[in-house]
C-alpha cells in the first residue's frame, strides 16, 4: 500500500476536517454591503492608493509568472518528475491544456495540500499518512471549502492563494504607510510614505520566490494573517489580534511566534488606541499597563493546540507534526547553528562544482546528484547573505516588534537544518517576512537609482525560478 495514498483502499467518505461554511445573506443585502464599502473606500485617498498600487502589482506579477511557467513548458516540456509526489488527478491528468495551466501552481508540496483537502489527514492510519501532518490545516481546509462548491481543486487553491495575496499586498501598503506617518525610527519624511508603500508592494509581489504566493501553497494565506495581526495590534484591536494569530498558528508552525511581537506591541507600542501609561524617559521605553484585553493574546497558540488536539483525538499522536519533520531530515542543531551548517555545505558545494567531477563527494551528507545539491546549497547561502543587511535594517529602522518577529521566525529554519541541504526552504521562509520588504522599500526610496535595476533583477529571478518550479525542478 502506498503510504501517501493509503486511503484509496478504503471508502471515500467526507473529510473529517470540516464541513463547508455557509454565510446566509440575500443577494440585495450583499450588493448593498459591497456598495457601501466601496463608497467608503473611494472617500479615503490612502485606501484608494493602496488598492490601486496593490492591484497593479498583483496582476502584472501573476501575468509574468504564468507566462514564464507556461512558456517554459511549451518550449522545453514538463521535465523530469524526479520521484516527486505527483498522483494522477491531483497535480496532473487534466488534459494537455489543464496540465499546462496548472504547472506554475501545482508542484511539489501542492500535492500534499490537495490530498489533505480531499481525503483529510487520517491520523488513524499511522505511518502511512503521518507525513501529511507536517502541513498545517487551515490552508487545506479553505481549499476544501472552495472545492466543495464544485470548483476544481487546483483552481480552488489558486483562487484562495490569490485572494490572500490581494489582502496581503493591500495590508502591506497600509501598514507601511501607517509606520511612516508617525514620528519613529524610520527617519523618512511623511511625503515619501506613499512611494515607500508602493515599493513595498512591488518588492513583495516580484520577489524571487513570490510565485509561491499564487501556487497551491500556504505562503500567501500566512502572509495575509501575519500582516493583519500587525495592523490590528497597531490599532489596538486585541480580539482580532488573538483570532488572526490563532489562524496563523493553524496555517504553519511559525505562526505561534507571532505571539511575541503582539505582546511587544501591547506593552511597548507603538499603538494608536490609547496613550502610554508610562511615557518614555531617558532610561526606558514608553510602556502600557496590562489590562484585561491582554488575555486575547492567549488565543494565538490556540490554533496550534487545536490542531494537535484534533490529531490526538482522531487516532493519532498529538506531536505527529513535529515527528513528521524527520521524513525531510530536519533535526535540531542548536539555536541558529544551522547557519554554520549552511556555510559549510555551500563551501563544500563550491569545491564540488570547481572539481568538475562526481566521483568524490565533498559534502557526503548530500543525496542525489552532487552537482545539483552543490548548486542548491550555494543558492541558499546567497539568500541567507542577502537577508542579513535586511534583518539589520529592520532592527534599526522599524519598531522593535518587527525586528523581533523576523529574528524569531528565522530561528526555526536556522536552528532545524535539513541534512542534505541545511538551509532548505529558507527562501520561502524569507518571502513571507514582510518587514524585510518594508525595509528594502525604504532603502530603495533613499536610493532612487537602484529602484529599477533591483526590481528588474528580482522580476527576472522570479521568472527563472517559476520556470524551474513548473518543470519539476526543486527550487527551495
Amino acid at each position: 500500500m502506498n503510504p501517501d495514498t493509503a486511503e484509496l483502499a478504503i471508502p471515500d467518505t467526507a473529510s473529517e476536517l470540516a464541513a463547508p461554511l455557509g454565510i446566509p445573506a440575500s443577494g440585495p443585502q450583499a450588493m448593498g454591503f459591497v456598495r457601501r464599502r466601496w463608497s467608503l473606500l473611494r472617500a479615503d485617498p490612502a485606501r484608494m492608493a493602496a488598492v490601486s498600487d496593490s492591484w497593479r502589482a498583483l496582476w502584472s506579477s501573476r501575468l509574468l509568472i504564468w507566462l514564464a511557467g507556461v512558456g517554459t513548458l511549451v518550449a522545453f516540456g514538463f521535465g523530469p518528475v524526479r520521484n516527486a509526489f505527483n498522483p494522477p488527478g491531483v497535480t496532473r491528468g487534466f488534459g494537455w491544456l489543464g496540465d499546462l495551466l496548472a504547472a506554475p501552481a501545482a508542484r511539489w508540496d501542492a500535492a500534499w495540500y490537495l490530498v489533505i483537502a480531499h481525503y483529510g489527514y487520517r491520523p488513524d492510519l499511522g505511518s502511512f499518512t503521518s507525513s501529511r501532518t507536517a502541513f498545517f490545516p487551515l490552508y487545506p481546509l479553505g481549499l476544501h471549502v472552495i472545492a466543495s462548491s464544485g470548483v476544481p481543486p487546483v483552481l480552488a487553491g489558486v483562487l484562495l492563494s490569490l485572494a490572500a495575496l490581494s489582502l496581503s499586498l493591500y495590508g502591506i501598503h497600509r501598514l507601511t504607510t501607517l509606520e511612516l506617518t508617525l514620528p519613529g525610527p524610520s527617519g523618512i519624511p511623511r511625503p515619501q510614505g506613499r512611494e515607500v508603500a508602493r515599493l513595498a508592494v512591488l518588492v513583495t509581489a516580484f520577489a524571487p520566490m513570490a510565485f509561491y504566493f499564487s501556487a497551491v501553497y500556504s505562503e500567501s494565506l500566512y502572509l495575509a494573517l501575519s500582516v493583519g495581526l500587525f495592523w490590528c495590534a497597531r490599532k489596538g484591536r486585541w480580539a482580532a489580534v488573538g483570532a488572526l494569530g490563532a489562524l496563523a498558528a493553524a496555517t504553519r508552525s511559525a505562526g505561534v511566534v507571532l505571539l511575541l511581537p503582539a505582546l511587544i506591541l501591547y506593552l511597548y507600542g507603538p499603538r494608536e488606541d490609547r496613550a502610554p501609561d508610562f511615557p518614555p524617559s531617558r532610561f526606558s521605553r514608553r510602556r502600557y499597563r496590562p489590562r484585561a484585553d491582554i488575555l486575547w493574546l492567549a488565543m494565538v497558540p490556540a490554533g496550534l493546540g487545536l490542531y494537535l488536539a484534533y490529531l490526538g483525538s482522531s487516532g493519532g499522536e498529538g506531536l505527529m507534526p513535529f515527528h513528521a519533520q524527520d521524513v525531510w531530515g530536519r533535526h535540531f542543531a542548536g539555536p541558529y547553528l544551522g547557519v554554520w551548517d549552511g556555510i559549510r555545505a555551500a563551501f563544500e558545494g563550491a569545491r564540488q562544482l570547481l572539481s568538475f567531477q562526481r566521483h568524490h563527494l565533498y559534502f557526503p551528507s548530500a543525496g542525489g546528484s552532487p552537482f545539483i545539491d552543490a548548486g542548491h546549497n550555494l543558492m541558499l547561502l546567497v539568500f541567507l547573505l542577502a537577508a542579513v543587511p535586511a534583518v539589520v535594517g529592520v532592527l534599526r529602522k522599524l519598531p522593535l516588534a518587527y525586528g523581533v518577529y523576523v529574528l524569531c521566525a528565522l530561528a526555526l529554519p536556522l536552528s532545524y537544518p535539513v541534512t542534505p541541504q541545511p538551509l532548505m526552504s529558507l527562501p520561502r521562509f524569507l518571502v513571507v517576512l514582510f518587514p524585510l520588504s518594508m525595509w528594502l522599500a525604504m532603502w530603495l526610496t533613499a536610493h532612487p537609482r537602484a529602484q529599477r535595476p533591483a526590481l528588474v533583477v528580482s522580476a527576472l529571478s522570479m521568472a527563472f525560478f517559476t520556470a524551474q518550479f513548473a518543470t519539476w525542478h526543486w527550487v527551495a
